[in-house]
């Protein structure tokens, strides 16, 4: 929208349908202006508005690679081997939960199991929950998480926790929480479409048995989708990409946006922000650059026209 807006042609190349991990969010409640959408309504708002002003939106064009050539162009690489010349790129390819892949975690996603405690965590108040993982962002959130909760289990398969001490002795403090050593889950079931328990295991006897719970939270990492850029990009230890107070990565021309960049928090409204930055960056970085003058600070670009 704000590349249309600044007279740029913008071309979106989506892997599926237009939205993301939208897509994944059944009810979104932290949106401001709405406070009850649902996650495909918004995605389906969001690209109508794009499309107003101009934005080409390609869906199932699945990105292969994104180069910076050596006359400062881009070439995007596709999977049916079409490539798009641009002279800057936005990269907001986002990151995938790392999943447990276990029986029914598919089938209950958006109906009991949640990957953001801050999207989901109101849904379940009054609710017994789990939160699975022994990191700082599973600490944190199952700290968070009782704002809401009656009661949350903290299912971790070690026996002490990987977050940093500060973190942990809130989890210690907290009455609300009570910790499970040594488990894993094995299952997440239900009925009438709802999560209503979960079978974990005991990594040491191999015991198993049902935890009742309307809603699991799942915090074992986040994996940025950042393997299609070709060359070293800087990026912080979670392999997100550092980008400076214009979106633009250390790559010149390269821009970044949302989950796939580093900051303190992930959220749609976050991911927004960085774009509308990104997209006016892209074209003053552009005009600099028309006009023979050193490119300013980083701002990211919409692909543009197929070779």
């Amino acid at each position: 929208m704000y590349a249309g807006r600044s007279m740029l042609k913008g071309t979106v190349l989506e892997q599926g349908l237009p939205g993301g991990e939208l897509l994944n969010t059944e009810v979104i409640e932290d949106y401001i202006g709405f406070e009850h959408v649902l996650g495909y309504d918004l995605a389906e708002k969001f690209n109508a508005h794009a499309a107003k002003f101009g934005a080409e939106v390609r869906t199932y064009h699945r990105v292969e690679k994104v180069r910076r050539v050596a006359d400062g162009t881009f070439e995007t690489s596709m999977e049916n081997g079409d490539v798009f010349a641009s002279p800057a790129v936005i990269i907001t390819a986002g990151g995938t939960p790392i999943k447990l892949n276990v029986p029914g975690e598919i089938e209950y996603a958006g109906k009991g199991v949640s990957y953001c405690a801050i999207c989901d965590g109101a849904f379940f108040r009054d609710h017994t929950i789990m939160v699975v993982g022994g990191g700082d962002a599973a600490c944190e959130e199952a700290d968070f998480l009782t704002r809401y909760a009656a009661k949350v289990y903290l299912v971790h398969r070690r026996g002490e926790f990987r977050a940093s001490k500060i973190v942990q002795q809130r989890v210690a403090k907290n009455p609300k929480i009570e910790v499970i050593w040594h488990h894993v889950v094995d299952e997440i079931a239900g009925a009438d479409g709802l999560m209503t328990h979960a079978r974990i295991r005991d990594v040491r006897s191999n015991a198993s048995r049902e935890l009742v719970a309307t809603g699991i939270f799942i915090f074992i990492g986040f994996k940025p989708n950042t393997g299609v850029i070709e060359g070293h990009v800087e990026h912080d230890a979670g392999g997100y990409l550092i980008t400076d107070a214009n979106m633009e990565t250390s790559i010149r021309g390269l821009f970044a946006a949302g989950d796939v960049r580093a900051q303190l928090t992930r959220q749609v409204t976050t991911a927004v922000g960085d774009a509308t930055t990104a997209a006016i960056a892209v074209e003053k970085y552009l005009t600099a650059r028309k006009n023979g003058n050193p490119a300013p600070s980083p701002q990211p670009t919409l692909l543009s026209a197929p070779r």
